[in-house]
């Protein structure tokens, strides 16, 4: 199953991808994606060692797309390097037992839009390869721009998850996002409430994704737990009595149930 994960900055996107990561990989197979340019994913797991984005992997980049990074305008590469081989040398597992691996892909600094450069190249690439030819459970932690993804790798993720605080700005996120979605042919979309504290809250959420149309799959409650885990830099997951991992284990059977 392939799974993408948007939503404004500050939402909770990041935990919510990472718990759901470790969740899922206790029955299934699981690559956790960074796809977000602030990278935060393997640091909400727990993971203290510092990680080479493969953005800055120069030797690689150069390697695949017969191209430096920050070549000069005109100079011809590949387009379609080979990647097969790196999710598994790219990767890091976190458990021993290597049901989880985390990848982080790093961000393409440009000076102006519409950048087609060797990395930015490998990076889409590397994660075609892992939505459409991968049997694992794939979780892509992404930007809210969802630059990553194209349209024929949009067409083959399974569900969109778009997490949502209760507020208007996260509320005009979330409509942004499904307009994109829908334009590069992702099929199911569906939002998850995330540090709801009260009924209020949860109708007005409930208020703002009917009138565009978008499902709920869950609702996760306000949970001081996530800040100490955050504090510890510790993932959710070891905390037995969190409201919010509870939820997020809740959410995570329906997500399955969504491929079935």
């Amino acid at each position: 199953m392939k799974i993408a994960i948007t939503g404004k900055g500050g939402v909770g996107k990041t935990t919510f991808s990472g718990t759901l990561a470790c969740i899922l990989s206790e029955k299934y197979k699981v690559y956790a994606i960074d796809a977000d340019p602030d990278m935060n994913l393997a640091s909400s797991l727990g993971i203290t060692e510092k990680i080479t984005p493969i953005s800055k992997m120069k030797e690689l980049i150069k390697e695949r797309t017969g191209a430096e990074q920050g070549s000069s305008f005109g100079e011809v590469f590949k387009i379609n390097p080979k990647t097969s081989d790196l999710p598994e040398k790219l990767s890091v597992n976190y458990d021993k037992n290597g049901n989880l691996k985390i990848m982080v892909m790093g961000t393409v600094e440009k000076g102006g839009t519409g950048c087609v450069c060797p990395a930015s190249v490998l990076l889409k690439a590397l994660i075609r390869n892992l939505i459409l030819k991968k049997d694992e459970v794939v979780i892509l932690d992404m930007e809210a721009g969802i630059e990553h993804l194209g349209r024929k790798t949009a067409e083959a993720v399974d569900v969109m998850i778009i997490v949502s605080e209760a507020s208007s700005k996260s509320m005009e996120t979330v409509e942004r996002i499904k307009k994109l979605a829908e334009e590069i042919g992702i099929k199911k979309i569906v939002c998850v409430l995330n540090k709801i504290s009260n009924e209020t809250e949860k109708s007005f959420a409930k208020e703002n994704l009917n009138r565009i149309g978008l499902e709920i799959l869950g609702c996760i409650p306000y949970d001081p737990e996530v800040s100490v885990a955050d504090m510890k830099r510790e993932p959710l997951v070891l905390y037995e009595n969190s409201k919010a991992k509870n939820a997020i284990k809740e959410i995570s059977e329906k997500i399955i149930n969504l491929k079935n």
